[in-house]
C-alpha cells in the first residue's frame, strides 16, 4: 500500500475521534430540542462514524441525522445543533459561520469545545457559552407569529405539559375519607363502633369524587390567525392525545369537528390529518354560524356544564347579531366560556370589531392567545375551575 492510500484512512481516523468528543454536546443540543436521544442513538452513532468518513462534513452530516432523527419533524432541530457544533455542512472548517436564526435557542448552557492546547476538562471562562436565560424563558413571552422551526419543535414539550390541566368538577358519587367531608358515613361509623362497644366515638364521612370537567376547544383557523393557527393547533392534540373528556373544533366559514384527527399520538400527523379533513383553511371568518353549528349540531356531545375555550381574533364576516344571539345560548348551557385573542396581547387593543364586541359580554375569562405565557394563564385558570 503506498504512503497516500495510508494517509486517507489514519485522517479519516483522527477525524472520527475528534466527532466522538463532540457528538455528546450534540446530543445535549438535540435532546434540548426535544429529539429523542438515548445511550442506543449515540452507541449507533459510534458506529456510523467508523463505516464513513469522517473527515468530510457532509458525510458526517448525513450519516449521523440517519441514525439521531427518527422522524422529519427533528430535521430543522438537527440542523441548527450539528451547525452550532461543527458548521454547515460543506463549510471549511477555519471558516466557522454564523448560527442559523433559532440555533441559540437549542444551545444549552455547556462548555463549547475547547481550544487546540487546553487543557482537558479545564475549560476556561472566556470559553463558555452565553447562557442568560433559558429555553423556556426565551420562548415564554415570545409572540407565536415569531416562532422559527425550532422554536416551534421546542415549544411541544412546553405545551404538553400546559395541555396537562383540566377543569375538574364534583362528581355525584362519594367515597370514604378521613377528614370531614359533605355528610356522615353511616355504615362506616357503626361498623367501627363496634371497636368501642357500639359507641360511635369514630365518626366517618364521605366526600364527593373529583373528575374531570368536559373541555370543548374551538379554534379559528380563518386567513387572519394563520400566524397562531398551528401553534394552538399544537395545543388542541396536546389536550385531546392526552385526556378523553376533550373535544376540538375548527372553524372558518363553517365548523369541523377535528377530535379524532387530533386523537393520534404523533403531532406531525395529527395536524395534518386535521388541514385535510378542513375545506375553509386560511379562508374567510362566520364566528357567529360556526357557534350556531356548536350549539345545534352538537350541544349534545357537549353536554351541559362543560368548559368552551374559543381561540380566535374575533374578526367576523357574518352578523354579529348572530354572533351575540349565539354566545349567549352557549353561555346558558356551559360552565365557563373563556375567549383567547391574540390582539390582545398588544397594550393598546381595544375590542372594537364588530364580533368580538358582540361576544365580549357572554364570556368569563378574556386572555391573550399570542405566547405559551398566555397558555400558561389559561391552565391556571382551568385548573382553578371547580
Amino acid at each position: 500500500m503506498s504512503d497516500a492510500g495510508a494517509a486517507v484512512p489514519a485522517e479519516a481516523r483522527r477525524a472520527s475521534g475528534a466527532v466522538l468528543e463532540r457528538l455528546t454536546t450534540l446530543a445535549a443540543l438535540l435532546r434540548a430540542g426535544g429529539v429523542r436521544v438515548g445511550p442506543g442513538e449515540l452507541e449507533s452513532s459510534a458506529r456510523a462514524l467508523r463505516a464513513i468518513n469522517a473527515s468530510r462534513r457532509d458525510d458526517v452530516f448525513l450519516g449521523l441525522r440517519a441514525v439521531l432523527c427518527s422522524k422529519h419533524s427533528d430535521y430543522p432541530v438537527y440542523d441548527a445543533a450539528f451547525s452550532a457544533v461543527f458548521g454547515e455542512p460543506g463549510a471549511d472548517h477555519a471558516d466557522r459561520p454564523e448560527l442559523p436564526p433559532g440555533a441559540e435557542l437549542v444551545v444549552p448552557r455547556v462548555a463549547a469545545p475547547p481550544p487546540q492546547g487546553a487543557q482537558p476538562n479545564k475549560v476556561g471562562p472566556s470559553e463558555m457559552r452565553p447562557a442568560a436565560w433559558s429555553e423556556v424563558e426565551l420562548l415564554h413571552e415570545k409572540d407565536f407569529a415569531a416562532y422559527t422551526d425550532v422554536e416551534r419543535a421546542q415549544a411541544r414539550a412546553i405545551i404538553l405539559r400546559l395541555a396537562r390541566h383540566m377543569p375538574m368538577r364534583e362528581a355525584r358519587r362519594t367515597k370514604a375519607t378521613r377528614r370531614r367531608g359533605v355528610r356522615p358515613d353511616l355504615q362506616a361509623t357503626v361498623r367501627a363502633s363496634l371497636r368501642h362497644a357500639s359507641e360511635p366515638l369514630d365518626r366517618r364521612w364521605r366526600a364527593h369524587v373529583q373528575g374531570p370537567r368536559k373541555l370543548v376547544l374551538v379554534c379559528d383557523v380563518s386567513g387572519s390567525m394563520a400566524p397562531y393557527a398551528r401553534m394552538l393547533l399544537q395545543y388542541l392534540h396536546a389536550a385531546v392525545a392526552t385526556h378523553r373528556r376533550v373535544e376540538a373544533f375548527v372553524f372558518g366559514t363553517r365548523l369541523t369537528r377535528v377530535t379524532h384527527e387530533l386523537g393520534v399520538r404523533d403531532p406531525d400527523r395529527a395536524l395534518d390529518r386535521a388541514s385535510a379533513a378542513v375545506v375553509d383553511w386560511s379562508g374567510g371568518t362566520r364566528i357567529g354560524e360556526s357557534i350556531s353549528t356548536l350549539n345545534r349540531v352538537h350541544g349534545r356531545r357537549l353536554g351541559r356544564g362543560s368548559v368552551i375555550v374559543i381561540l380566535s381574533d374575533g374578526w367576523d364576516r357574518g352578523d354579529p347579531d348572530l354572533l351575540a344571539t349565539e354566545m349567549a345560548r352557549l353561555r346558558r348551557s356551559a360552565h365557563r366560556v373563556i375567549w383567547l385573542n391574540p390582539l390582545k396581547a398588544a397594550p393598546d387593543y381595544e375590542p372594537l370589531a364588530r364580533g368580538m364586541a358582540a361576544a365580549l359580554p357572554h364570556t368569563d375569562h378574556f386572555l391573550a392567545g399570542n405566547s405559551l405565557a398566555s397558555l400558561a394563564e389559561l391552565a391556571s385558570i382551568l385548573e382553578d375551575t371547580r
